[in-house]
């Protein structure tokens, strides 16, 4: 029987109390690398985005490093490939196969990656390198999907994308997809606007019968969330690394139907109840230097207050995309959290939570 990924815990590495406001902390603390590495891809998105809500892809292209699957020699004890589901919309995944855990069944993290609805690939250097940690260290067999990307393909775009890969690996036979995979435990994984789109495809999920796959939790990485309304830790957080007001305004632009308002349940996801709708137990994971976190609390609280299992993971010094920077110590207490779903924790649930 395969490990249990995302059993019902709660880890709050700061408890979660309503007078909470690590982002009065002057800045974080980060390596010189990081520093620049942070820099980098900031110039590189704000050089290629334009006012009109449109990239240059060609620009882009320049700056995303992106990497080739290995094929049939592994790396690091993991081997991958990439995949076609639909070559008329470019959407494929790339499949992390631990080479060393073969002798017990793994579980399935289908991987939706970051970048603002608007950036980044699965092959994207970044993403590359966390997924085969992934695959490596919970180990898990990983599905990371290329999504269509914003604003050439707008919401829901994305979300069908993302699900239409769940329903291909849940019914084509694909060759070289593991034996020890086991598909009945399956776990959406997303970080920011995957985390996001996590969310959306579990409720499309709800709705659709699997021959094999069965969606057993969320791992919600400082999900991307937003509405009208300006939060506190967004105006007390103007410039934190890699996320901006104004470049939030930007994405949404970009990514929401044409004509809709950032209370779009695409973004403001506490617009629609779910209080009846199955819902996977869901680990929420928030950064305290992280302008979106009154978003991603809030999200978690919903959950609760709409009977959902969700589960708190908090890191209060961590900045947006920490988990993808293995140089951070709070990369390195997350990775053990995910693949440490065997041992015991105190429930969130008997948290309060914050508003």
């Amino acid at each position: 029987m395969s490990r249990t990924l995302l059993r019902p815990i709660t880890l709050s590495l700061s408890e979660a109390q309503p007078d909470r406001k690590p982002y009065l902390k002057s800045s974080p603390n980060l390596p010189l690398k990081l520093k620049f590495l942070e820099s980098a891809l900031g110039f590189a998105i704000n050089i290629t985005r334009r006012p009109d809500g449109t990239v240059n892809r060609g620009l882009m292209s320049v700056f995303d490093s992106t990497t080739p699957p290995s094929s049939a020699k592994p790396i690091n004890g993991v081997k991958t490939r990439d995949i076609t589901v639909d070559e008329s919309r470019n959407l494929w995944f790339r499949l992390y196969t631990p080479t060393e855990a073969t002798s017990r069944e793994l579980p399935v993290i289908f991987f939706l990656h970051g970048g603002g609805f608007a950036f980044m690939q699965a092959n994207s250097k970044m993403y590359d390198e966390f997924c085969y940690r992934l695959a490596r260290e919970v180990p898990a067999v990983v599905v990371s999907v290329n999504y269509r990307l914003a604003p050439e393909f707008r919401y829901p775009c994305q979300r069908d994308d993302c699900f239409d890969v769940l329903r291909y690996v849940d019914t084509a036979k694909i060759e070289g997809f593991p034996r020890n995979a086991n598909l009945k435990h399956s776990f959406l994984a997303g970080d920011s606007a995957g985390a996001n789109l996590s969310h959306h495809v579990a409720l499309r999920a709800n709705d659709h019968v699997f021959s094999k796959l069965e969606l057993r939790g969320i791992m919600s990485i400082q999900p991307c969330f937003g509405g009208e309304e300006r939060t506190e830790t967004e105006i007390e957080l103007p410039k934190a690394p890699f996320v901006t007001i104004e470049l939030m305004d930007w994405i949404w632009k970009s990514f929401l139907p044409e004509g809709a308002d950032r209370n779009h349940p695409a973004s403001n996801v506490f617009m629609v109840d779910i209080s009846k709708v199955k819902f996977p137990p869901t680990m929420v994971v928030v950064g305290g230097f992280d302008p979106l976190q009154d978003w991603q609390i809030r999200y978690y609280n919903w959950l609760k207050k709409s009977g959902k299992d969700a589960y708190l993971l908090e890191y209060p010094d961590a900045i947006h995309l920490f988990y993808a920077y293995p140089e951070l110590y709070q990369s390195d207490l997350f990775i053990e959290e995910v693949k440490s779903g065997e041992r015991s924790y105190q429930p969130v649930g008997a948290s309060k939570g914050v508003e």
